[in-house]
C-alpha cells in the first residue's frame, strides 16, 4: 500500500510541546514563533523529518500554519481543514485561526502587542512572506527576527532522518523535449534579464527542467534539490549524491556540476561577491538563500520561476501521455466500481474500498505494462458524515461502513509514468434520501457547466468559477474550496499556478490541466464532490464569432452515477453532454476490459438518460 491508515495525529503532547516550546523564547529573544507546514523546499508534500506542525499539534493536513506566542497558540487552516482540525489538536492549548480571511500576517497587524518579536526559521518562509509579516509588525515597533535554527528540532526526540530516495531519469518520449534544451532556454531567459544566473528551489521545477523524478516526499515523484542556472546556459545541481546511480551520473553530467546541497550558499555567495545579479522567485524561495544573495553584495531580481508556465503549458507529447494514463486509470476505476457495487450494504468499510482501488490500479497497470508508480494523494475514502469533511483522511480510528441509504465519496489519483490523474466519484449505497440527490444534481450541473465553457483569451481562474457555483447559489449553498487546480504532469497533483478559484488571477492557457470538481457538504450528515481532469485548448470557431476562444477538453473517462441524478434538474443541454460523455467513456473503456460482468455494469452505467 502507498497509503497508511494509522492515525498519526498527536494532540495528547500538545500541551508539553507548546510549554517546551515557549522555554526557549527568553533565549531566543522572541516573542512568538511561527510553524508553517512547510519544508526546506516550500513543497505542499514533506518528508517526515520536516512534519513540525503536525508533531507539534497534532494537526495532520496538507495546509496550515500555527503561531504560538507567549500566551496563545493559533493554528490557521483553509475552509477544507476546519473540521478536521476541531478533532486533531487540544482544544485546551490551541484554538483555530482562518488562513484566507485572517492569516497570521493579519493576525500580528490586528493583535501583536508593541514591539512584538516574531520568529521565524528562514528555511520555511520566503522572502514573500517575510515582507508580510515585516509590514504586519512595523505599525507596532515589533519586529522579525530570523533564528540561526529551529527551535523544535531539539525538542523533537526520535525526528526521522531526512529522505535518500533514489532519482530517476525521466524519458524524452513522455517529456516531449530534452533537458538540455530547456536549459538552454533557462539560460537565455536569465541573458535577457541582464542577469548572471537563476535560483531555482522548487523541487517541481528542478525535476521537469532536468527531465528527472525521484521519491522523497510522498506521492509527489520529484527529488528535494535545488538549480542555479547561468546565463551561458551551463548549471549547477545541489542533491544529495547518494541518491544518483550512475545512469542518472551518466544523464545528468552533461547538463549540470553536480554538488552538495550544502554547497549552495558558498555557490551563490561566490557569484554576488563579484556584484552578480540573481533572478528568485520570492513566493518559493527560502528567505535564508535570498538574504544570503544580499549580505554577499549581490543583487536578488524578483521574477517568477522561468519554468514556472512551460511547465504548466502541456506540450504535445505530456498531453498525450496524461490522455493515455487516464484512459487506462478509468478503466482500473470502472473495475472498482463494478465490484463496489457488488458488496452487500455495511459490509465494507472506507479502508477495505481503499485497499481494493489501489489493488485494482496496480492490476491495470501490469495488465497495460504501465506501472502505478505511487497514488497521487492520499485516498479520501468518505461514507456519510464523514465524507462531510472535504479532505477526510480515513484512519483504523474513523473508519466507518458503508451503510445502506447513504452516499460514498472516494476522491483519488494515480503517478505514472505518462501522468498524473486526479478523479472523484459519490456513489449511492442503496436508496439514498431525495434531498440527498437534489444537491447531488446541483453539482453536477456546475460540473458540466465549466465542462462546456467556453471562455476568451485572457479568461482567468476567478472568471469561470462562479460558472461551477451557480446552481448551488440559486439553491442557497456553496462550498468552502476552489473549483479546480493545476495538475502535473508525472509531478505534483496540485500545481501552479493554474486554478480555478475565487482567487485566482492566472490567465488561463492552452495546454494547462486542472481539475474540475466543485462539490456540496453537510457537516454531521453528507459530502458530494464529483471531479474529472481537463485542459485547456483552443476551442473550434463558431460562425459570427469575431474572438479567438479557448475551452476544455476532457481527460477522466468514469460513469458519474445515474441513481443520483434527478433529471428534472438538468437542461436540455446538460442532458446531451451527460449521454454524449458516458458514450465516449464506453467506447474508450470497453477495449480496456475483458471481465464480462464489469462490461455489463459499464454498458448499464453509461445508458442514456431520458426524462
Amino acid at each position: 500500500m502507498f497509503q497508511s491508515f494509522d492515525n498519526k495525529s498527536t494532540p495528547q503532547f500538545g500541551k508539553t510541546r507548546v510549554e517546551a516550546l515557549r522555554a526557549t523564547f527568553d533565549t531566543l529573544g522572541i516573542d512568538g514563533f511561527l510553524v508553517p507546514r512547510a519544508d526546506e523546499y516550500q513543497g505542499e508534500y514533506v518528508p517526515e523529518s520536516a512534519e513540525r506542525l503536525a508533531w507539534l499539534t497534532g494537526f495532520t493536513g496538507s495546509a496550515g500554519v500555527v503561531l504560538v506566542t507567549r500566551n496563545e497558540a493559533i493554528v490557521f487552516v483553509d475552509g477544507r481543514y476546519t473540521t478536521q482540525l476541531a478533532t486533531q489538536v487540544d482544544p485546551s492549548v490551541f484554538r483555530g485561526g482562518d488562513l484566507v480571511g485572517a492569516p497570521p500576517s493579519k493576525w500580528l497587524a490586528d493583535n501583536a502587542p508593541d514591539g512584538f518579536r516574531l520568529g521565524i526559521d528562514p528555511w520555511l518562509h520566503t522572502g514573500a512572506e517575510l515582507k508580510r509579516f515585516e509590514q504586519a509588525l512595523s505599525e507596532q515597533g515589533g519586529s522579525v527576527v530570523l533564528l540561526g535554527a529551529n527551535p523544535l528540532d531539539p525538542l523533537w526526540d526520535g525526528r526521522p532522518a531526512e529522505p535518500l530516495e533514489p532519482v530517476t531519469i525521466q524519458p524524452d518520449a513522455v517529456t516531449g523535449i530534452p533537458a538540455n534544451m530547456k536549459i538552454t532556454v533557462i539560460g537565455e531567459i536569465v541573458s535577457g534579464r541582464k542577469a548572471n544566473a537563476v535560483l531555482m528551489t522548487d523541487p517541481s521545477s528542478i525535476a521537469w527542467t532536468f527531465n528527472i523524478r525521484g521519491n522523497d516526499v510522498p506521492h509527489t515523484p520529484h527529488p528535494l534539490a535545488r538549480a542555479i542556472i547561468y546565463a551561458d546556459g551551463s548549471a549547477d545541481l545541489f542533491v544529495d549524491e547518494r541518491k544518483i546511480g550512475d545512469e542518472v551520473k551518466a544523464h545528468l553530467a552533461p547538463l549540470a556540476t553536480l554538488l552538495p546541497p550544502a554547497d549552495i550558499e558558498a555557490r551563490l555567495h561566490a557569484i554576488a561577491s563579484a556584484a552578480g545579479r540573481i533572478l528568485a522567485d520570492v513566493d518559493v524561495t527560502p528567505v535564508a538563500l535570498t538574504l544570503s544573495i544580499k549580505e554577499a553584495g549581490g543583487e536578488v531580481i524578483e521574477a517568477s520561476d522561468p519554468v514556472k508556465l512551460p511547465r504548466a503549458c502541456k506540450n504535445t507529447a505530456e498531453l498525450a501521455g496524461s490522455a493515455a494514463a487516464h484512459v487506462q486509470d478509468g478503466a482500473a476505476m470502472v473495475e472498482f466500481l463494478a465490484w463496489l457495487d457488488k458488496q452487500q450494504p455495511g459490509t465494507l468499510t472506507e479502508i477495505k474500498a481503499v485497499t481494493a482501488l489501489e489493488a485494482v490500479r496496480a492490476r491495470v497497470g501490469q495488465t497495460l505494462q504501465n506501472p502505478l508508480k505511487d497514488i497521487s494523494f492520499d485516498t479520501i475514502s468518505g461514507a456519510g458524515e464523514n465524507a462531510a469533511i472535504m479532505h477526510y483522511r480515513v484512519t483504523t480510528d474513523s473508519d466507518r461502513p458503508l451503510n445502506d441509504g447513504t452516499m460514498f465519496l472516494i476522491d483519488s489519483g494515480a503517478q505514472y509514468i505518462n501522468g498524473t490523474t486526479d478523479i472523484t466519484r459519490t456513489v449511492a449505497i442503496g436508496n439514498v434520501p431525495e434531498e440527498q440527490k437534489r444537491f447531488f444534481t446541483l453539482v453536477l450541473k456546475g460540473f458540466i457547466s465549466i465542462s462546456v465553457a467556453r471562455f476568451p483569451k485572457g479568461t482567468r481562474g476567478c472568471d469561470l468559477d462562479p460558472l461551477a457555483r451557480i446552481a448551488l447559489w440559486k439553491a442557497g449553498a456553496d462550498y468552502a474550496h476552489g473549483t479546480g487546480h493545476g495538475v502535473g504532469s508525472y509531478l505534483s497533483v496540485h500545481e501552479g499556478p493554474q486554478r480555478i478559484s475565487r482567487v485566482s488571477q492566472q490567465e488561463l492557457l492552452p495546454g494547462m490541466i486542472l481539475s474540475n470538481e466543485p462539490g456540496y457538504y453537510r457537516p454531521g450528515a453528507f459530502g458530494i464532490r464529483i471531479e474529472n481532469l481537463i485542459y485547456v485548448r483552443e476551442a473550434e470557431a463558431v460562425d459570427g464569432g469575431d474572438l479567438p476562444m479557448l475551452s476544455f477538453e476532457t481527460l477522466t473517462w468514469c460513469p458519474v452515477d445515474r441513481r443520483l441524478i434527478v433529471v428534472s434538474l438538468l437542461t436540455g443541454e446538460e442532458l446531451e453532454w451527460l449521454n454524449a460523455y458516458h458514450a465516449k467513456v464506453r467506447d474508450k473503456l470497453l477495449p480496456l476490459i475483458s471481465d464480462e460482468e464489469v462490461q455489463q455494469w459499464l454498458n448499464a452505467a453509461t445508458e442514456p438518460l431520458t426524462r
